[in-house]
């Protein structure tokens, strides 16, 4: 498979609801003072050549930093139509790969990037997906945009699972560690995420 010189562009999955943490938009979840999103966007921003945020509704409440990308199939049918406008996005930036991570992952680790690049180019697998003890973390991998009219395909016919679409295609995983994605679902995660940042994490 034909290598890519150069940053990939970098998505951040930006569409769940937070109803552990009081129905709120995850993304502005509070952690240190600082709106959830920000933190991963500090991560992502030196291994990727630009950034977008996949969310619905009102894409001015991110500010105008960062391109927001909505949804491109209708009824909100998951994180795969997420990933679907990532490549969509990617694609119209001449760019045959895009790196997607959730907005519920403030720890991602500085090398996560290369990671990928680097599995995607010694398997030449399509996908790269995250990897820890939990098992596979979907939303959060490289995806080649060649794969865009099929997963598009795939939506229309009712596909929602994004392991349905990624077995479907000889996606890889590749190990991390745990804590390098540890991700907020609950009050418990975010004060366990506030100490972390405090003692230098």
């Amino acid at each position: 498979m034909e290598r890519t010189d150069g940053p990939l562009p970098g998505v951040i999955l930006a569409g769940g609801q937070g109803r552990r943490l009081g129905g709120r938009d995850k993304a502005f979840v509070s952690l240190a003072g600082r709106p959830l999103i920000e933190h991963v966007i500090e991560r992502l921003v030196p291994q990727v050549s630009q950034i977008a945020i996949n969310a619905n509704g009102d894409p001015a409440r991110f500010g105008s930093e960062c391109p927001v990308l909505p949804d491109g199939i209708p009824d909100r049918p998951g994180p795969l139509a997420g990933i679907l406008a990532a490549m969509e996005w990617a694609k119209s930036l001449h760019a045959n790969r895009v790196v997607t991570v959730a907005t519920d992952t403030p720890f991602l680790p500085a090398t996560l990037v290369e990671t990928f690049r680097e599995a995607q180019l010694s398997s030449g697998a399509q996908i790269v997906m995250a990897e820890t003890s939990d098992g596979l973390h979907p939303v959060i991998g490289l995806w080649h945009t060649a794969l865009s009219g099929s997963l598009r395909r795939s939506l229309k016919e009712g596909v929602r699972k994004v392991s349905d679409f990624t077995d479907a295609n000889g996606a890889v995983g590749v190990a991390l560690p745990d804590d390098a994605l540890f991700n907020i679902n609950t009050q418990d995660d975010l004060a366990r995420a506030e100490e972390r940042l405090a003692s230098g994490g």
